[in-house]
């Protein structure tokens, strides 16, 4: 299975300002200033390791995710959320040849934790040997800033702040995350049961 983001986070999404006035930077810096490249560049590692570590998407964009056999042909289990939208569908046989799938065929089942897609019949279309399938879905809780829910917004800054202070320091172990974003994102985390499947 693999995830590609195949829409990046436009600078312009970025909460700079907010990032500024957590910092209290907000009056040192102009809006064209050097320092806005070094701040932005801390709130995508922020928002990097908060989806990570919670499967959510916070900033809507559109992705594609690959498969070679579905896990469970009655519905198959989104590798983010939440997913707003599936875009299409491909089959991808053993030479490279796609096919877009009907979309009457399929449909899907939105879900907090793990959105599903759902075959419209009994099974998912099928998979051809050493072919794939490809998703592709927008996911993300909101177009702007403003519309993400507070607490991983919260987060996002507190974690950026982290970074932005101890951006000189090289012994923090691996995977470092302060108690008190580790307490914001917690109720986000989906539990995964078994192998890897999200409930």
């Amino acid at each position: 299975m693999m995830l590609i983001e195949e829409t990046p986070i436009p600078d312009a999404a970025l909460p700079v300002e907010a990032f500024k006035a957590h910092l209290r930077l907000g009056s040192g810096f102009g809006p064209d200033d050097v320092q806005d490249v070094v701040l932005l560049s801390f709130l995508r590692a922020a928002i990097a390791a908060v989806e990570g570590r919670t499967g959510k998407v916070l900033l809507e964009r559109e992705f594609q995710q690959t498969v070679t056999a579905w896990r469970r042909i009655d519905g198959h289990v989104m590798q983010v959320a939440p997913v707003g939208q599936v875009s299409r569908v491909e089959l991808v046989d053993h030479q490279g040849v796609r096919v877009d799938v009907d979309p009457a065929a399929y449909w899907l089942e939105r879900d907090g934790h793990g959105p599903k897609l759902r075959p419209a019949g009994a099974a998912l279309p099928r998979i051809a040997q050493a072919g794939s399938a490809v998703v592709h879905f927008v996911a993300g809780f909101a177009d702007n800033w403003e519309g993400v829910p507070a607490d991983l917004r919260q987060a996002v800054l507190m974690l950026a702040a982290h970074y932005y202070e101890y951006r000189h320091d090289t012994g923090l172990s691996n995977g470092c995350m302060p108690f008190g974003v580790s307490s914001l994102i917690e109720r986000y985390k989906a539990l995964r049961m078994g192998a890897g499947v999200m409930r």
